[in-house]
């Protein structure tokens, strides 16, 4: 339940309430408040998402599906009603077209495997420079099984895919566009229905990896008109080890199996055999059912926020972070410039200080940040460099986080020799004005 969390106006949230909802909110990390920016790599919980888990397990554990008692019978309704309010989020066209995984990864790997078997020698693949490696070594798999050639859209020095390239590269031989919505690095939010025009009028189909969107602004499968979706629980509230694949239902039903096991299958016989109707056909063996059902609360709670008021709330939280890192001399943020053109999301390197030892730092003064390759090694090698600190924020983060991560950089600029920062000016690794790739 949503105790705090409402609007304050039109796309605008009361985030001082709004975190008291938040247990973990409250601690100290080395003796200073925690500032926890690290939220495209996992969110906090609601306190409703961690007694919807410890209610699971005191209450009503059993397996699903299969118990005709009254704690399965109990799982399996709660189980199936998540899988109908995830399917509601997303404004699925049915329920059965939502597939629970453990995490995106996975249900980007069932796509490759199941996908990758109609690829032949000379079939195209397309991705781009920016994807995280989930959405990218499982087509690798693919292609190096199949034959298949992967192709890649490249990123401008704004961190932007090029449509025109696009446009020459998806062609004949294309039998695969997958492109994920927001950078994890970049914050970049993709032209995902221009490149799905694209990929249909090739006769490909079309996958979008939604980790960093699905959580983060509204996002309907129907307006969207991709033929898949993966997300994760874990990055909007829920907990770990639950992923979601959405996908057309004629495509699924047309799909092979991804895993094979009880729950599957309709008929087994020595020699072969048939498998389940949608979804039970791609949920092999018992289920994470615990974390599925505490996944329900987290949904109830963006759906009562509100995911307009989200995405607004993080097109002004990172317009403020973009100003106040974009005004630290010797530092440089990667991505486009506008704050409506990306997500809650700012990666960035600061003086010659590596983004290891800046993490390291900023923990000591209470503040989580993500540093390193953040599962994006071919875009690295785009910026030109081994590695980047990055912040991400998300509906419960303020104005004075993002002033305690530049107050930490100057912690930092000082134990490596150089002068704190003034807060005035603009940043000479940044361009000027504007974040450059």
């Amino acid at each position: 339940m949503v105790r705090h969390a409402t609007p304050t106006g039109p796309g605008r949230l009361d985030v001082d309430s709004l975190r008291a909802d938040f247990p973990i909110l409250q601690r100290r990390v080395h003796g200073h408040p925690l500032v926890y920016l690290d939220n495209a790599a996992t969110t906090q919980k609601p306190q409703a998402v961690i007694d919807a888990l410890v209610d699971y397990y005191s209450t009503t554990n059993a397996n699903i599906h299969r118990g005709l008692h009254t704690l399965a019978e109990e799982a399996t309704a709660a189980y199936e009603d998540v899988r109908r309010r995830t399917a509601a989020f997303i404004n699925a066209g049915s329920p059965r077209e939502v597939i629970f995984t453990r995490n995106t990864t996975e249900s980007l790997n069932l796509l490759a495997y199941s996908l990758g078997a109609r690829l032949g020698p000379g079939d195209e693949i397309v991705l781009s420079d920016m994807e995280h490696h989930s959405n990218l070594v499982p087509w690798q798999l693919a292609a190096r099984r199949h034959g298949a050639r992967l192709r890649f859209l490249s990123v401008d020095d704004d961190g932007r895919l090029d449509l025109d390239e696009a446009r020459a590269l998806i062609g004949p031989r294309t039998r695969i566009v997958s492109v994920v919505q927001m950078s994890n690095v970049l914050g970049t939010i993709n032209p995902v229905a221009a490149l799905v025009e694209m990929a249909h009028a090739a006769g490909a189909l079309m996958i979008v990896d939604g980790a960093q969107s699905v959580p983060h602004m509204p996002v309907d499968v129907q307006t969207l008109g991709a033929d898949f979706l993966a997300f994760s629980a874990h990055k909007m509230l829920g907990p770990t080890g639950v992923g979601v694949l959405w996908g057309r239902k004629d495509l699924l039903d047309d799909m092979d199996p991804f895993l094979g096991g009880g729950e599957m299958i309709s008929l087994v016989q020595r020699e072969e055999s048939t498998w389940a109707a949608l979804p039970n056909k791609f949920e092999a063996g018992t289920p994470n059912i615990a974390d599925v059902i505490a996944f329900g609360p987290a949904l109830d709670y963006l759906t009562r926020v509100g995911m307009d008021a989200v995405r607004a709330h993080e097109v002004e939280t990172i317009a403020y972070a973009l100003d106040r890192l974009n005004a630290t001399d010797g530092l440089t943020v990667y991505g486009p410039p506008d704050p409506e053109e990306r997500g809650g999301v700012a990666a960035f390197n600061y003086l010659d200080i590596h983004a290891h030892d800046l993490s390291t730092i900023l923990d000591g003064e209470g503040v989580a940040i993500r540093a390193g390759h953040h599962c994006a090694q071919p875009l690295m090698r785009r910026l030109a460099v081994p590695a980047t600190a990055r912040a991400s924020f998300y509906l419960y983060n303020r104005p004075d986080e993002v002033d305690a991560m530049i107050d930490a950089l100057g912690t930092a600029a000082g134990l490596f020799g150089h002068a704190p920062p003034t807060g005035t000016g603009v940043g000479a690794g940044a361009g000027g004005r504007g974040a450059r790739v």
